[in-house]
């Protein structure tokens, strides 16, 4: 199964979030033309995780609702403002084979544009007319800020330990997931119990998912990732299988030498090979698979309708994904 299978019941909601991204950038297509062109570089393609989130979790609930688009549109535009932010913030010239914003056209351009990309987001999440929601987009706007300076914090340090990597992936991504989830259950009508359920689906998923991403960035080819194999590391982030070879090998790991400055190129390969070599892969995996699984348990109470299967099938697919 593939994402456009999984997608399909809310596959017209999602062509009505990028005729609103075509929209916010045809706006300025006489009056800036530049900020015309950023706007279709940036808004075009993406695997839309986030809006197709935010339509089957209110679909679940009720199947007519017309009130979820703009909150849809705010979630992907908060994601990809993050994405320009941390492109310029790492000097990345390509994001899945694609040239960058700030490769285009400078890194203050590319911070400026993710300001404007927030500034809109924040627009189209206050368009719901609903308190709560905007409230949740505050919030979690709020949460991935923090949890980027957690991550910027503990760049090139070795002394991270378990709890501090599971609380920087849940600022940096499961917020965002929890959030597009709750966000549509809340703007469909849901019960507490409901609204609950489907912001734990989406804070789990978006465990799994970073968990799988950091997998990924050991495992994957640079063809499939868009990016050099171990990007994270070498960009200094200790991610889920990194942070476990240096609990197995305290003392002496490639690892802990790479982020004290030691011969990087080499201790890069090594700490690849030995993360492929020594179960850290299959270990990061079951962790992966237990965040997933609980999301697709805290599915049982809602209706048993298309979208909520479509979510549990969702979650399986995102912890065997190759991309």
């Amino acid at each position: 199964m593939d994402l456009k299978t999984l997608y399909a019941p809310v596959a017209r909601d999602l062509a009505d979030v990028e005729t609103n991204f075509n929209e916010l950038a045809d706006y300025w297509k006489a009056e800036f033309p530049e900020l015309h062109d950023m706007l279709r570089h940036i808004l075009v393609g993406g695997k839309i995780l986030r809006p197709a989130l935010t339509f089957m979790a209110g679909r679940c609930i009720d199947g007519q609702s017309k009130k979820i688009l703009n909150m849809a549109t705010a979630n992907e535009l908060m994601h990809i403002a993050t994405l320009v932010h941390d492109d310029a913030i790492d000097r990345a010239d390509t994001r899945r084979g694609r040239l960058t914003v700030n490769k285009l056209w400078g890194t203050e351009k590319a911070i400026l544009l993710g300001d404007f990309l927030f500034a809109r987001a924040s627009e189209f999440a206050a368009s719901t007319d609903n308190l709560r929601v905007t409230k949740l987009f505050s919030q979690t706007l709020g949460i991935i800020a923090v949890g980027e300076l957690r991550q910027a914090r503990d760049i090139y340090s070795s002394d991270q330990g378990m709890e501090k990597y599971l609380q920087r992936i849940a600022g940096k991504t499961a917020a965002l997931l929890k959030m597009s989830a709750e966000s549509g259950a809340i703007l469909a009508g849901g019960n507490e119990a409901q609204i609950e359920a489907l912001a734990g689906y989406g804070y789990n998923l978006g465990m799994a998912f970073q968990i799988v991403d950091d997998i990924l960035d050991f495992i994957g080819t640079e063809a499939e990732l868009g990016k050099p194999v171990g990007s994270d590391l070498r960009q200094g982030t200790v991610t889920l299988p990194a942070l476990l070879l240096i609990q197995k090998h305290p003392s002496d790991n490639p690892v802990s030498d790479f982020l004290a400055g030691k011969d990087r190129e080499g201790n890069i390969a090594r700490a690849i090979k030995l993360i492929k070599s020594e179960g850290l892969i299959e270990e990061s995996y079951k962790l992966a698979e237990s965040f997933s699984g609980k999301a697709i348990s805290l599915l049982e109470g809602l209706p048993d309708n298309a979208c909520r299967r479509g979510l549990s099938a969702l979650a399986d697919y995102l912890v065997r994904r190759r991309n």
